[in-house]
């Protein structure tokens, strides 16, 4: 199930005590402590308010976030670092069971626990004293923590169940996107392998064996799910250097490119598909026309802190100068439109940029949100 929000966060940026949880936990369950956070502090402004002849602002403060985060703690942090023997899975750890059931219950009675002993040991007093001398208000308290504390789960539960909901219905849409795609490019590759078998045999060969690599790097894309992160760049421009391999078997000297995919963004997660159409298109649209033909270079790039740009520019004849004026990239093919919708489905801001220069060709800029996966990045893939 995915957070609300891009998650960007990484165990390098998180605080010290939550890096031995999982990384891509790490923005939701941020998220839900903000939550707890803002609602113990209207919890202790009502208390102070409701009884501030007896009870300072300080003493309600502390009480009720000492409760709220201690319970807190032990239902969220330590419910994902204990999920294997939860019997929960990732990415969110949300399951009832018998072994989650109980544990989150013992995790409230734990963390009431924590947090009055931390409130009665900064207010010198001591709350279970109440247990004898005033048992209906103990009881009453604890009973009020314990409500609200489950209203907590409850609605965290639904939350999360709402955002996987979400979540299936995108990766269907970038699906039904990707079945769109594969054809179109497969029919006329199909097509011109054809007319090669009949003049130039070696070369319809050739053009067979960089199709075959093409087509099983989109078996396992194809595989992948388009939002867990498991899809990087560096794998992205491998399907594109077989595209283009397989293109320049075709197009000959009149196709060159070149590849610039620097070492910090080998493993910045994209979805499968998300490249290749605007490198059909532009050779489509483009190159073809022409009679020299020309280039395409593709380069992957962090914009500013929190960006990332991947560039597509070409040599081509550029796009149609009259577009429909409903819609300014369509006007240049099939496959810009589709990378309109995917980038429109990916969580985060997104948004394509096109455009071509009186001097001709067309680029187009792709300026999505940067989230790196820390991991041993590979070699810097520069192919030209």
């Amino acid at each position: 199930m995915p957070q609300s929000v891009t998650p960007s966060a990484t165990a390098a940026q998180a605080p010290a005590m939550l890096r031995w949880l999982p990384p891509h936990s790490l923005p939701g369950l941020r998220q839900r402590g903000l939550i707890v956070a803002a609602v113990a502090l209207v919890i202790a402004v009502v208390q102070w308010l409701a009884a501030s002849q007896t009870h300072s602002l300080a003493n309600s403060l502390v009480y009720s976030f000492a409760i709220s985060l201690s319970i807190w703690f032990f239902t969220d942090p330590l419910r994902i670092a204990l999920h294997h023997w939860l019997h929960t899975e990732a990415p969110h750890y949300w399951a009832f069971n018998l072994r989650s059931l109980v544990w989150l219950l013992v995790g409230i009675v734990l963390g009431y626990g924590v947090g009055i002993s931390v409130g009665d040991w900064y207010a010198g007093q001591s709350t279970w004293a109440l247990l004898a001398l005033a048992p209906q208000r103990f009881w009453g308290i604890w009973l009020v923590s314990f409500g609200i504390s489950l209203g907590f789960l409850f609605y965290f539960y639904h939350r999360e169940k709402s955002l996987d909901l979400a979540r299936q219905a995108t990766e269907a849409r970038l699906k039904l996107l990707e079945t769109q795609l594969e054809p179109h490019m497969l029919f006329n590759t199909l097509a011109n392998l054809r007319a090669l078998i009949a003049t130039d045999p070696p070369r319809a060969i050739h053009m067979l064996d960089r199709l075959n690599d093409y087509l099983r790097a989109t078996l396992k894309a194809s595989r992948t799910d388009a939002l867990s992160g498991a899809h990087t760049l560096a794998d992205e421009f491998d399907r594109l250097r077989d595209y283009l391999e397989l293109m320049a078997v075709r197009m000959g000297p009149r196709l060159a490119y070149s590849l610039n995919l620097p070492d910090t963004l080998q493993h910045h997660p994209v979805p499968p598909l998300l490249l290749q159409p605007l490198v059909e298109n532009a050779i489509r649209h483009g190159l073809e026309p022409q009679v020299a033909g020309g280039r395409i270079d593709v380069i992957a790039q962090q914009d500013g802190t929190h960006g990332l740009r991947i560039e597509v520019a070409d040599t081509g004849v550029g796009m149609n100068s009259t577009p429909p004026p409903t819609d300014t990239l369509s006007y240049s093919g099939f496959g810009l439109a589709q990378v309109r919708e995917r980038v429109a489905s990916l969580p985060g801001s997104g948004r394509v940029e096109a455009s071509s220069p009186p001097s001709g060709g067309t680029r187009v800029c792709l300026h999505l949100p940067l989230n790196l996966h820390h991991g041993a990045p590979a070699p810097q893939r520069t192919s030209s």
